[in-house]
């Protein structure tokens, strides 16, 4: 199956609008945030629940409704939280039903999102891979449809949209970071940026180095799963689809430690009063860590990519 195209993300742009926010960028003074150099910000962590996840969801939901193949039972999905909660949120949108299988470990203010959608909630397991394997199960057993949490066209498709509004936002952008999990947002970013001069960075926590671990092999395997960042980016193994297209269009993949994420997440309290996850907040890291170093004259564009944590954790 071929991977996102262009065209692909402009029609998945033109189905969801009037489902998703189109998120702002700010354009600000990297001194703020402790840094020598002017800084684009994707605000994606304003999107409806607290993610871009949404993107994905009712890319896949309304592709299926418009084929006539959305089935009685409905949608499953496994999720480490805010996929689960922007499929829990698009069904409703939908008036479609929704099962979603999270780790035990999944933290409240994800499920709470889960739960207040109406989407009946599983808790299995330590690890998403157990989540993903029980999904699948339900999947066979009811004849719902499965919308993967990366690892679907549709859903790299509908993220792709995030680069889609970048680029006509910021046009000027030399370089953009993105956290990266099992790959469903990056995947689509750099599919659309796929031939063009902007460079598309990966960030992972070290503790989750999935991304990283593939390229150096050559393909997708299993890695350790841990750190302060787990529960968003820590899938097992990046996509099979979005790994093809990284390893052409993902230009450098950078890790960061769980103490630059959670410092990255205080900058952007203290400099401009917003919350962001420790997903979230990894891209900023690489920048404000170091682990990234951006060439003389590059515009670098941050995606922050969620915010649904407690916010004790982070203005505490």
């Amino acid at each position: 199956m071929t991977e996102p195209s262009r065209s692909d993300i402009a029609a998945a742009a033109a189905r969801i609008a009037g489902h998703v926010r189109r998120t702002p960028v700010l354009r600000m003074a990297g001194a703020d945030l402790g840094l020598d150099l002017p800084l684009i910000l994707k605000l994606e962590l304003l999107q409806a629940t607290g993610s871009f996840k949404p993107r994905g969801a009712f890319n896949t939901m309304l592709a299926a409704k418009e084929a006539g193949a959305m089935p009685a039972a409905g949608v499953v999905t496994a999720s480490g939280g805010n996929h689960g909660a922007a499929v829990a949120y698009a069904a409703r949108a939908l008036g479609v039903r929704a099962e979603v299988f999270c780790p035990v470990a999944t933290p409240a203010a994800k499920t709470a999102r889960i739960e207040g959608c109406g989407a009946t909630l599983h808790r299995v397991g330590a690890m998403y891979d157990e989540a993903r394997i029980a999904s699948e199960a339900r999947a066979a057993e009811t004849g719902a449809l499965i919308v993967h949490a990366y690892d679907q066209p549709g859903v790299l498709a509908g993220q792709g949209t995030v680069a889609l509004e970048l680029d006509q936002d910021a046009p000027e952008a030399t370089h953009v970071l993105v956290a990266t999990g099992g790959g469903g947002l990056i995947g689509g970013i750099a599919a659309w940026y796929a031939g063009t001069a902007t460079q598309v960075i990966s960030v992972e926590p070290e503790g989750c180095p999935t991304l990283a671990t593939a390229l150096r092999e050559g393909r997708p395997v299993p890695c350790p799963v841990g750190g302060v960042a787990a529960d968003s980016l820590g899938a097992r193994q990046v996509g099979a689809h979005m790994f093809r297209v990284a390893r052409q269009h993902v230009a450098q993949a950078v890790l960061v430690t769980d103490d630059a994420i959670r410092d990255a997440q205080r900058r952007l309290w203290d400099a401009l009063r917003l919350v962001a996850e420790p997903g979230g907040a990894a891209a900023l890291a690489a920048l404000t860590s170091g682990a990234f170093v951006p060439p003389a004259g590059a515009r670098v564009a941050v995606i922050l990519c969620g915010s649904n944590t407690d916010p004790a954790k982070v203005v505490g």
